[in-house]
């Protein structure tokens, strides 16, 4: 076990999250439990409490607790397994010398927790091809979205993206099969939204409340949120296929609004509950059948500046098995949706 150790931030190593500028002096240490000493202020910066998304700037002092030896830790990233590794490269739908794209599977988290060992974040070795080290998130999708999910693969191509993300310098279209069809077909959803807690000391099922924006500023810790939709095409008054825009970015944005408006998305078990509220013929989010076991979320595309060329890098991730599937069902086929459905409409 290692003592109390004061770190400064060096001079390249400015402008990151705190997370991340952990895991480069400590890699043994898991991203739960660096968020777990963040909650109980064992880690500081200059003095003050954190969190591990908090940004540290060069010449910042670090408060490191003691930390158990890298041998010790037992819960160490366990060995990669073949089919992990072949699972992880198989999702690689673009790469270069500064990015690697993956289409993320529904069901595998972003990151890990305190009861998740299998995550993209975790797998990120096997990902490293001829580098050193593996490449970093920048951005991330709820476990149960599929689609195009960002790594950078050296860190100045990683302070460009998160840079990006931070001021919105993207266009982010996700597809959604939604319960009934929303009118008007093009739209916008601008509900606040504020965290309602969950049950439990970890406060389990947590989820976002949806406020009207005249309310914002009298709710602590509500935000102001927007989405854009259309409607791609519809199967009679039971269902539609949507186009989804966050134009900001809040947690579970796209799910609470789209219930909030009475079409929640199919297979959203959180928001989309037969308590809820929707417009889909009596379907629910659960739509009655098979098709209503997994989320239909999808992230379909992503355009953002390459951060080192400066040109347009799009990217487009395929359906995931179970919303092709839905769409076989529906007649419906990819080629069938604009790639900017939003283009001059809004």
């Amino acid at each position: 076990m290692s003592r109390v150790q004061t770190l400064h931030v060096g001079p390249d190593e400015g402008d990151q999250r705190l997370d991340r500028w952990i895991k480069r002096r400590f890699p043994h240490l898991q991203q739960g439990r660096i968020e777990k000493m963040c909650r109980k202020g064992e880690i500081r910066v200059d003095g003050g409490r954190v969190k591990s998304s908090t940004r540290v700037e060069v010449g910042q002092q670090v408060r490191i607790p003691p930390l158990p030896d890298p041998n010790e830790v037992d819960n160490r990233p366990r060995d990669m397994s073949a089919a992990d590794i072949k699972l992880i490269q198989g999702c690689v739908i673009y790469k270069d010398d500064h990015v690697i794209a993956l289409n993320k599977p529904a069901g595998l988290p972003t990151q890990g927790g305190s009861k998740q060992t299998r995550h993209v974040d975790g797998f990120a070795e096997a990902l490293k091809f001829d580098y050193d080290e593996k490449p970093r998130l920048v951005h991330r999708l709820d476990k149960d979205t599929s689609g195009v999910l960002i790594l950078a693969r050296t860190r100045m191509a990683a302070k460009a993206l998160t840079e990006a993300f931070r001021h919105r310098n993207t266009e982010k279209i996700y597809w959604a099969l939604v319960a009934g069809v929303p009118i008007p077909k093009l739209g916008s959803v601008k509900y606040a939204l504020v965290k309602q807690g969950g049950a439990g000391k970890r406060g389990d099922n947590e989820k976002m409340q949806c406020l009207h924006p005249r309310d914002v500023d009298k709710v602590e810790g509500a935000k102001r949120a927007h989405t854009d939709y259309t409607v791609l095409t519809s199967l009679a008054d039971r269902t539609a296929w949507v186009a989804l825009t966050p134009v900001t970015g809040r947690t579970h944005q796209l799910r609470a609004h789209m219930a909030e408006i009475g079409h929640p998305i199919v297979g959203d078990a959180k928001y989309g509950s037969v308590a809820q509220e929707n417009l889909g013929d009596g379907w629910g989010a659960g739509m009655g059948e098979e098709i209503g076991r997994k989320l239909h979320l999808h992230a379909r595309s992503l355009r953002i500046e390459h951060p080192e060329t400066g040109k347009e890098l799009w990217i487009k991730a395929a359906l995931p098995p179970h919303m092709q599937h839905s769409w076989d069902f529906f007649g419906w086929k990819e080629s069938h949706a604009p790639d900017s459905p939003f283009e001059g409409l809004l």
